[in-house]
């Protein structure tokens, strides 16, 4: 019993009483939120605000206190969402509809970098230095909490979801030299002479290199496990291994190499579920995602598994399927924290202003610079404008930043600004996604029934 009462223990069981109490709920109301305009994330921030202001903590703790374990928390989340979304994507990165997300996730997102960075030294008097750093913390877009407007599965080939997708999977990489210039800036990473440390090892390599590694290494563990499972039925079942291990591979490589390790978890994940043998007919996808929940033996799981046409397929699902869980997992756990720290930010007109700036000027202003001459729809782009999801990773930035000596009033203020960025993208996509993705459903079937009548007419 004295154990029971100390702090520490205090905290860690009610922590566990709010994460299983969210859990149950979501389990239990899972299906009835996709139909409000409600999102589980919502849920979430609401439920780690209400504990940051319940008082049962004496003072309200500072985030820079917990920056080295809430950066390892977050990067940890946002590698599996990484590799999750490349499974989802079902053309190389050579793909001629990767021209939206990496001109998405480049030019915009650097357009974003400039906007955030000149407002913040402008508006907030923050260093250069600083401000770039809130630049690129806040550029990149979220693979986790944008999960209603990605695509479904690698088939999906609708260019608002594919782009939105594609650059959240992107930009969380690319965003990386952008906050290593803006510490570089404030002296703490050394940028070389001239920054050429920062052009060729931080910006050129992190980025192309991140990708190579990790395309070599999803294409090297896929092909291997494929071949020992269609040749000699050997390697089958623990798929979550195979994931688990790959991500870590790949992330592990990549830092060794100093290169980006989400590039190249993305990257894994994307060359990953590329590893398949093309069936003679049609794909068969819809019976390798059907096939292991109707199976009652062992026989016939193995006979999917070890199938020529359907053991590569069979893989990314098994894959997909457990990534997506913990996906769900961290998102929680991240968005909890959120929450539970936004009492220690200071929301007043100043922060209010800067945040409708970034997601209804900054956000349109950069899509629309960056698509200019795309093919792509009106609907597209205003939606592709307002879906600019942020979440963790900017989480993540903004503690890598705080654990690598970002301190003082520059700190409070970036900290401020991006809880409450992260905090209102939350709340107003969460209200918005789902009559908008419905509008935009029923807009892009009209235009396709009318595509369709069209040479009846003709007659």
């Amino acid at each position: 019993m004295g154990l029971a009462k100390t702090g520490g223990a205090v905290s860690f069981a009610l922590w566990a009483l709010i994460i299983g109490a969210m859990m149950i709920t979501m389990a239990l109301a899972g299906s009835l939120l996709k139909r409000l305009p409600l999102s589980a994330s919502m849920l979430y921030l609401a439920a780690g605000y209400g504990v940051g202001m319940s008082g049962l903590w004496p003072l309200m703790p500072n985030p820079a206190d917990y920056a080295p374990v809430l950066e390892r928390v977050s990067e940890v989340a946002l590698l599996i969402s990484l590799f999750s979304v490349g499974l989802k994507l079902g053309l190389p990165l050579w793909g001629r509809q990767w021209n939206l997300p990496l001109r998405l996730a480049l030019l915009a997102m650097l357009i974003t970098v400039v906007l955030v960075a000149a407002i913040a030294y402008l508006a907030f008097a923050l260093p250069l230095g600083a401000a770039i750093l809130l630049g690129g913390i806040l550029a990149p877009t979220d693979p986790v909490l944008a999960s209603d407007v990605q695509v479904d599965d690698p088939a999906d080939r609708d260019r608002l979801r594919f782009s939105l997708t594609g650059e959240g999977g992107l930009n969380d990489g690319a965003a990386f030299p952008f906050v290593m210039l803006g510490l570089g800036l404030l002296g703490l990473h050394d940028l070389g002479t001239g920054a050429w440390h920062w052009l060729a090892v931080d910006f050129l390599w992190a980025l192309s290199g991140g990708l190579l590694i990790g395309i070599a290494l999803g294409t090297l563990v896929g092909k291997l496990v494929f071949y020992l499972r269609t040749s000699h039925s050997e390697a089958v079942g623990l798929d979550e291994f195979v994931s688990l291990g790959l991500i870590a591979l790949a992330y592990g490589t990549a830092q060794l190499a100093c290169a980006s390790g989400f590039l190249a978890v993305f990257a894994a994940g994307l060359a990953l579920q590329r590893i398949r043998k093309e069936p003679r007919g049609e794909p068969e996808v819809k019976d390798v995602q059907a096939g292991p929940a109707g199976l009652q033996d062992k026989e016939a799981h193995l006979a999917v598994a070890t199938h020529p046409e359907l053991a590569g397929a069979y893989m990314a699902q098994a894959a997909r399927d457990f990534t997506e869980q913990l996906e769900r997992i961290a998102e929680l756990l991240i968005v909890l924290v959120v929450g539970f720290f936004l009492p220690y930010t200071r929301f007043d007109p100043a922060t209010s202003a800067f945040v409708a700036c970034l997601l209804l000027v900054v956000r349109p202003l950069s899509v629309w610079l960056g698509l200019r001459g795309a093919a792509v729809s009106r609907d597209q782009r205003l939606m592709i404008s307002w879906f600019g999801i942020r979440g963790i990773g900017s989480i993540y930035y903004l503690m890598f930043a705080l654990s690598h000596g970002l301190t003082g009033a520059a700190a409070d203020q970036v900290l401020t600004l991006t809880l409450t960025a992260i905090a209102v993208s939350i709340v107003a996509h969460g209200i918005s996604v789902t009559p908008l993705m419905a509008l935009y459903v029923r807009r892009q079937s009209r235009r396709a029934a009318r595509r369709v009548k069209r040479p009846d007419d003709g007659r």
